[in-house]
């Protein structure tokens, strides 16, 4: 006889969790591989190749959940997790005061996988070294630059998920993404100037089409410029948001707020609850007419667009803001019955085989508006253009926050003149989405990923995307951070 498929393993966890008396119950089996390059200074300094195997069990015994992990798949070994599920549930249900009961789902039997022109494990390890060393060597080609770094990075998740309810679904998933940064020197004081490409379920054709040797000399021209650039005088401006940096504007500020495990007050402990508590959905003005957020975890090759999610519920589209009006949450089979609605929405995931699916931030965007970016531009007399990723800080319910940026240009009368430094703006998370008076059109429109979204005790990592144009804020506090660029 040959081997035992995962097939066969998935069978026997379900046999002895159907045996127990639980009401539902689920295994995934995960193989996750990772490739990570890096280059520092003109040479490569680390290359990690990680593999990693294991099972998951979750049960629902008498309305509480167990559950247990193992990185042996064996036929032994299966029944003993299984079964030592059973047992942490029967623990819970023990002394537990609600009892949780799940949203239905359909049956589904399915098969996802990412579609790739090139695989990223397919590529010689030379051919990305080589384009990383030449990124470098491009980088240090703008006199002013001292440090320089460059990256790529991919992973494939194979999985199977198999619940008593008779879903089948197996996964065939990959990601990628590349960056490179330039720190310049100037009479004392760094600054640094990064290119990144979204982190995307797409092959290594995600890499090529980024061009990095095309990128490289602006990375390095404006890294010298910001060094040299003035700091920030502290007071108010408009702002005019780049897609990158609205993803994270958007993660922290209207991502987190909507997951309803928060709202709830399950997720406390970490990383706060939500100041979108439950009476407000459906009244509270979140933000201006023009602030249209939409979670879509159906677009192809963005990250929470996994076809279904740990809790086999199909990924959907909905939203989450309409016309600055909050309307709906992020939410998994548990949570979605307490605000009445009889499907959740499919935004339940883990990070691995060893960890418990929860409620995660889904692909949120900020819907396209009719503007061009030069119209955005042009009715702004003082105000500041802010591109990339750079520092943050956001209260427990996600209301007062503060945001730095990798790039600023100071604009005047209608243009971008020079580069600021040291930019930090802060404000109330509802306040702020109200001053949005524009937003650009579609052809603006840019996807940035995460793949380091924590939450959870003990800790986990989640991945989402978030699209948008070009967006204008009115009259924003703006204070110098000096050392924090």
């Amino acid at each position: 006889m040959g081997a035992p498929s995962w097939d066969d393993f998935a069978d026997l966890a379900l046999k002895r969790l159907a045996a127990s008396g639980a009401e539902y119950g689920d295994i995934r089996i995960v193989h996750s591989t990772t490739q990570t390059i890096r280059g520092e200074d003109r040479r490569i300094a680390s290359i990690r190749d990680n593999d990693d195997v294991g099972f998951g069990v979750r049960v629902l015994y008498h309305g509480a959940w167990g559950f247990a992990a193992s990185s042996i798949l064996s036929l032994e070994e299966v029944p003993r997790i299984a079964d030592l599920a059973v047992e942490i549930a029967k623990g819970s249900a023990s002394i537990a005061i609600e009892k949780v009961v799940l949203a239905r789902e359909p049956l589904h039997r399915d098969r996802i996988a990412t579609p790739l022109r090139l695989d990223p494990f397919t590529v010689p390890l030379q051919q990305k070294t080589d384009l990383l060393l030449a990124t470098m060597e491009s980088l240090h080609g703008q006199s002013g630059v001292v440090r320089s770094s460059a990256g790529l990075w991919a992973r494939r998740d194979r999985k199977l998920f198999a619940s008593t309810e008779r879903t089948h679904l197996e996964f065939d998933l990959v990601a990628s993404s590349g960056d490179c940064t330039a720190t310049a020197l100037h009479e004392g004081r760094f600054a640094s100037r990064s290119f990144n490409t979204p982190h995307l379920r797409r092959g290594y054709e995600l890499i090529e089409e980024a061009d990095f040797l095309q990128q490289a000399p602006l990375v390095a021209r404006e890294a010298v410029e910001k060094v040299r650039a003035p700091a920030v005088e502290a007071g108010r401006y408009d702002l005019v948001l780049d897609p990158e940096h609205l993803s994270l504007t958007m993660h922290e500020s209207c991502g987190h707020p909507s997951e309803l495990d928060r709202a709830l007050g399950y997720e406390a402990n970490y990383a706060g609850t939500s100041f979108l508590t439950t009476e407000k959905r459906g009244t509270f003005r979140y933000g201006s007419t023009h602030v249209n957020l939409v979670a879509d975890n159906t677009e192809p090759e963005t990250l929470a667009a996994t076809g279904y999610d740990d809790d086999g519920v199909a990924c959907q589209k909905w939203d989450i803001v309409r016309e600055g009006i909050f309307v709906g949450y992020c939410t998994n089979r548990e949570v979605a019955p307490k605000i009445g609605e009889a499907r959740s929405r499919g935004s339940n995931r883990a990070d691995g085989w060893g960890s418990v699916p929860m409620v995660r931030i889904a692909n949120i965007g900020l819907e396209a508006g009719p503007a061009t970016l030069d119209q955005l531009l042009a009715d702004v007399k003082r105000g500041i253009y802010i591109a990339g990723h750079g520092s943050y800080s956001i209260d427990q319910r996600r209301y007062n926050f503060q945001f730095g940026g990798d790039a600023f240009w100071l604009i005047e009368n209608g243009r971008r003149t020079h580069m600021l430094r040291d930019v930090i703006y802060h404000g109330i998370t509802p306040e702020f989405w109200n001053s949005c008076d524009g937003v650009a059109d579609r052809s603006h429109r840019q996807r940035y990923g995460f793949i380091t979204c924590g939450k959870g005790q003990p800790g986990q990592s989640g991945w989402m995307t978030h699209a948008a144009s070009h967006a204008r804020f009115r009259d924003i506090q703006v204070i110098r951070g000096e050392g924090r660029s």
